[in-house]
């Protein structure tokens, strides 16, 4: 397992969920989809999910798999709704400026080292 903490500088990456410290989420490992019954049907429960959607239902799609926190690619910024959600579920929600496959090379490399 690795803290969520780690992973921000090495992504760039912007907290919206300040509410939720990222030092206490860790994960195992990550799932990279835009399809959220792709992501319903293969992801796995300590993973994190790296995505470009940013609409109401990835909380709820997070919530049902156990997905410990977003990544959103490209610089998406979920809205306040999306947050307020997430935060209620205790899904740390992070937006980097990076492309999708970087976030997830990175991911990767640090899962690994």
């Amino acid at each position: 397992m690795t803290k969520l903490q780690t992973l921000i500088p090495l992504i760039q990456a912007t907290n919206h969920t300040p509410g939720l410290d990222p030092g206490k989420v860790e994960f195992s490992g990550a799932y990279v989809s835009d399809l959220l019954s792709d992501v319903m049907g293969s992801a796995s429960s300590g993973q994190v999910w790296v995505t470009i959607m940013r609409h109401l239902n990835v909380v709820a799609v997070a919530s049902m798999t156990g997905i410990t926190a977003i990544i959103f690619a490209k610089g998406v910024v979920p809205d306040a709704d999306v947050i307020e959600k997430a935060t209620e579920e205790g899904i740390l929600l992070l937006s980097s400026p990076m492309e999708t496959f970087n976030v997830s090379g990175i991911i990767y490399q640090t899962l690994n080292d």
